[in-house]
């Protein structure tokens, strides 16, 4: 079923969702493998930023890539499936380089999550650990809103708005 709402409306309520919500779960494609990994996120609109250990398998299938087409969904547990609603993106993902990205999505991360700010001041090896993160960002070119409050299967495609 494709939604009915204006477009305003439907992106409004996605991005709502997005902003409530704290974990995504990234699917990367690599080594002849598909991978899924939940993630802490931050966003600006559809764009999502995390921290990643460069060495781990997403971030892996991410760096080595020609082709960093990825997919994200954003949804809380439900156990009646008349209460889902979620988002789905996909887009490319890539990691930051370059003091101002990097730190214009370090200002994101540590201003959602004031925790990860004091990270780098805990001891000494998990501090070390933060430093060795690379941050990430997903450039989302599709989003599809799901909505199962609105009739089972209710779903709205659209392609994001320029986050600016």
């Amino acid at each position: 079923m494709i939604g009915t709402g204006s477009d305003d409306d439907v992106r409004r309520e996605a991005l709502q969702l997005i902003a409530s919500l704290h974990v995504c779960t990234l699917a990367t494609f690599g080594d002849g493998q598909p991978h899924a990994v939940s993630l802490f996120y931050a966003f600006d609109g559809f764009d999502l930023y995390w921290f990643s250990d460069p060495g781990s398998r997403h971030s892996r299938h991410i760096d080595a890539a020609a082709d960093t087409r990825v997919a994200v969904t954003v949804a809380a547990d439900h156990q009646d499936f008349a209460g889902i609603r979620g988002v789905q993106m996909s887009g490319v993902a890539r990691r930051l380089t370059g003091p101002l990205e990097i730190g214009a999505g370090l200002a994101r991360l540590t201003g959602r999550y004031g925790f990860l700010a004091q990270m780098f001041n805990q001891p000494l090896r998990l501090a070390d650990a933060m430093r060795k993160a690379a941050i990430y960002r997903l450039t989302a070119a599709q989003v599809t809103f799901i909505d199962n409050t609105k009739g089972f299967g209710h779903k709205t495609s659209f392609a994001p708005l320029s986050a600016g």
